[in-house]
């Protein structure tokens, strides 16, 4: 199969080139380079630099090759930021899925995974949370997944692309060889900022909230190994294969609280990283743990990576071995 990844030299999408790799598909990875890097796409994998906004371009890839799927991770993902911009990230999440699925439509291309979010779970209702939840955005972010969803429910129904939208909730970790893994500037997610602290790039790391109706205070959520993301994305793929769409939670089915995280960080790194305590955040909930209970029953798929010390010490391997992500 030859297979289209948008998003491809990023941290999640780069994991899931090196896997379709390493399972014999032919890659091609479109990305503009923003947010991803040039040394993490597989030497395998054929790289074009380009823009899903670029419609020439994206006519002239789809025109060029004979795409069996497409897995789409390109994408602005931060939260706090999509609030603020909140015209950016509706341009570039939504006018670039546009784009995509119409050169979908005209090339005859009829597999698409999404990569999606647990943000389309703001105020959920059952903790675990299934794919039975209601879906209310919680950022900017979370909204133009929930269209992009909505838009994927269309073309399945207009021109038969069957999708799987996998929801995903806190990846983390890296490759065990230690080659690729997490480089985002600025950082924003807890286990390599933690990390961080573990190499002397800053002082301390915060926990935000200490009042939370939790074991320990601090906020629980649901960390699964970017290996699992990948593994769960050649599954769904292959699924489409029977023409039917599908969606998923995806998360460890386990949680963790911030000060788990950092607990764990100290016995893998050996390091005291110093903690300190701050008020709440506004948006952020007690308890995010998914449920996965339906992509386990309908594709046979298991987080492998299910200890939090395991999936830290990937990250640690990866970060110690590249202080300065891909610029080391």
């Amino acid at each position: 199969m030859r297979v289209l990844v948008t998003g491809g030299a990023g941290y999640i999408g780069s994991h899931v080139v090196q896997m379709l790799v390493e399972n014999n598909y032919d890659v091609v990875v479109y990305d503009n380079l923003s947010s991803g890097h040039r040394q993490a796409v597989h030497p395998d994998a054929k790289l074009i630099v380009g823009d899903l906004h670029d419609i020439p371009a994206l006519q002239h890839v789809f025109s060029a090759n004979n795409f069996d799927g497409i897995l789409h991770f390109a994408s602005r993902i931060l939260v706090g930021e999509s609030m603020q911009q909140p015209f950016s990230y509706l341009r570039d999440n939504i006018y670039t899925v546009i784009n995509l699925l119409e050169a979908a439509s005209m090339h005859n291309v009829k597999r698409f995974i999404l990569s999606s979010t647990a943000n389309l779970f703001d105020q959920p209702h059952r903790i675990p949370i299934d794919e039975d939840e209601p879906l209310i955005p919680g950022s900017i972010y979370g909204e133009t997944k929930f269209i992009a969803e909505r838009l994927l429910a269309w073309m399945d129904n207009l021109y038969e692309i069957k999708c799987c939208c996998l929801r995903y909730f806190n990846a983390c970790g890296a490759h065990p060889h230690g080659h690729i893994g997490e480089a985002h500037d600025p950082e924003s997610h807890l286990i390599p900022l933690v990390l961080q602290v573990a190499l002397g790039q800053r002082d301390a790391i915060h926990i935000y909230g200490t009042d939370y109706d939790t074991p320990d205070g601090a906020c629980i959520r649901d960390y699964i190994h970017v290996q699992d993301l990948a593994r769960a994305h050649i599954l769904a793929l292959e699924a489409l294969e029977d023409g039917c769409s599908r969606v998923y939670n995806l998360g460890s089915g386990s949680g963790y609280s911030v000060r788990e995280v950092i607990d764990a960080a100290r016995r893998v790194t050996r390091h005291p990283i110093p903690a300190i305590e701050a008020p709440r955040r506004a948006g952020d909930l007690p308890i995010l743990v998914a449920d996965s209970a339906k992509i386990t029953r309908e594709l046979g798929w298991e987080a492998r990576f299910n200890s939090l010390e395991r999936i830290i010490q990937t990250a640690w391997n990866w970060h110690r071995r590249h202080p300065h992500g891909y610029q080391s």
